[in-house]
């Protein structure tokens, strides 16, 4: 199988989103024998040559101060959409509604390969956070959710994923297909552990609690800190730790400081090195995840896999599979009652370590059986497409400019090619008239006219 994944972030940025494409293409590649290719937007001095599959990054510009760091792509790039598209996939993958999902409609138009679509997180959160003005963010939402529509098939990484879609507008159906998780199965040796948390101070028998993702508000954060600082008021000891970077982290920062609590938080910065990750999950003694924004959640299943268990907000996306006081702990979204679950169970280590085992064997999902459960889905799609029996897409209005566009693109390669082709018989005889000076220029000027009369007839 040919398969073509599309996503508006990939490495050198390091996300959720770019996490789940590396996956789908390693597992792809070496499991099920696919064909992959990557089209993601260009970063600068980034190697993409790395890969054990082709990834074709396109024409990209620089937007990292309005969308915190990431580069926006040019899907009409015409260069790329033909390399694309000479891939002829099979199955194309898009993972963003935005650049990624335009140049999927180009590719569907060119190629005839069927389109899904994986929500994997509350994009309006994100709209309206960058569009401050509530109508112009009401239209990008509509748009978004436009663009959805016209792909082939929807998958979303949880139940409430596929409500808040259906929320914003969506009419169509959903499947769920959760994301794995890259971490193996099982808690990193002792001196390993060791090694990666050297100087920090982490007091032993002091429990050690964990946040992995990006440092933004929007998470949950500050209803976190204001938890332990009503912990720490009532004389409980802890360590926060904190890891990852985001617009957000001084004025958290600023936060912890103001309720007393700045020698009790550790803010790390990004770790990109998964081995060092996987050692401070298993150094941990609770994962606190107070995320009503995220749609899955990877990070508590990673947690789970080190044998670690988390903290969720009842009634949340992260929370679905998690039974309170099985494999997690469950509680309502205020500081109160965070800080009374913290209280009751903070200090009771062997229990935060039971529950965390039951988390490992009963909420992990691994990126093998993942990738997997996705594979066949593609199948199914291409057999229904095979028998005639893919549900229509739902049309839209911008179905007729995408179709313009897409042969726009292919008259354009096409003329590329044309005058490749002519610049090359220009070449071959300028060379040749050079080895053999005694050719007449009358002769010359004869072939290059047979050659521009034979590619004006193609």
């Amino acid at each position: 199988m040919k398969v073509c994944l599309l996503n508006d972030s990939f490495p050198p940025v390091i996300d959720g989103v770019a996490n789940v494409v590396t996956n789908y293409a390693q597992y792809l590649t070496q499991r099920h024998g696919a064909d992959v290719v990557v089209g993601t937007p260009r970063y600068p001095d980034a190697d993409y040559s790395v890969y054990p599959y082709k990834v074709v990054p396109y024409q990209s510009f620089d937007t990292g101060a309005l969308l915190s760091g990431y580069r926006t792509g040019n899907p009409f790039s015409a260069k790329y959409v033909a390399e694309l598209a000479d891939f002829a996939p099979d199955v194309i993958h898009t993972h963003c509604p935005a650049a990624s999902t335009m140049l999927a409609r180009l590719l569907r138009e060119q190629t005839g390969a069927p389109v899904i679509f994986t929500y994997h997180t509350k994009y309006d959160v994100d709209i309206e956070r960058v569009l401050k003005v509530k109508l112009a963010a009401k239209e990008a939402i509509r748009t978004m959710v436009s663009a959805v529509e016209a792909c082939d098939e929807v998958w979303v990484v949880s139940r409430g994923a596929g409500e808040n879609l259906k929320a914003l507008g969506y009419g169509g159906d959903v499947i769920v297909m959760q994301n794995g998780v890259d971490f193996a199965k099982g808690r990193v040796e002792d001196s390993a552990v060791a090694q990666a948390t050297a100087g920090y101070d982490l007091p032993a028998g002091v429990p050690v609690y964990l946040f992995v993702g990006r440092l933004m508000t929007y998470k949950g954060l500050p209803l976190l800190l204001d938890a332990l600082g009503a912990l720490r008021a009532k004389g409980r000891d802890f360590r926060m730790v904190f890891i990852g970077k985001g617009p957000d982290r001084a004025l958290l920062e600023n936060r912890a400081a103001a309720l007393g609590i700045a020698d009790r938080c550790i803010f790390t910065g990004a770790i990109c090195d998964r081995d060092v990750l996987r050692a401070w999950n298993t150094r941990a003694d609770l994962f606190l995840f107070p995320s009503t924004f995220d749609t899955n959640g990877l990070v508590v299943r990673e947690a789970a896999a080190c044998g670690l268990a988390s903290v969720l907000i009842a009634g949340s996306c992260a929370a679905e599979g998690v039974t309170d006081g099985r494999n997690g702990f469950l509680v309502e979204e205020t500081p109160e009652a965070l800080a009374a679950l913290l209280e009751r169970v903070g200090a009771d280590l062997p229990l935060l370590h039971t529950v965390g085992r039951r988390a490992m064997d009963e909420i992990y999902l691994s990126w093998s059986d993942a990738v997997a459960q996705a594979y066949a889905r593609y199948e199914a799609v291409l057999e229904l497409k095979r028998a005639g029996r893919l549900p229509e897409k739902r049309k839209q209005p911008t179905d007729l400019f995408y179709t313009i566009a897409a042969r726009s693109i292919e008259e354009q390669e096409r003329r590329r090619q044309i005058w490749s082709a002519m610049l090359e018989s220009f070449r071959e005889s300028a060379v040749g008239m050079a080895e053999n000076t005694g050719e007449a220029v009358d002769t010359l000027r004869e072939r290059l006219r047979q050659d521009l009369e034979g590619l004006r007839k193609r």
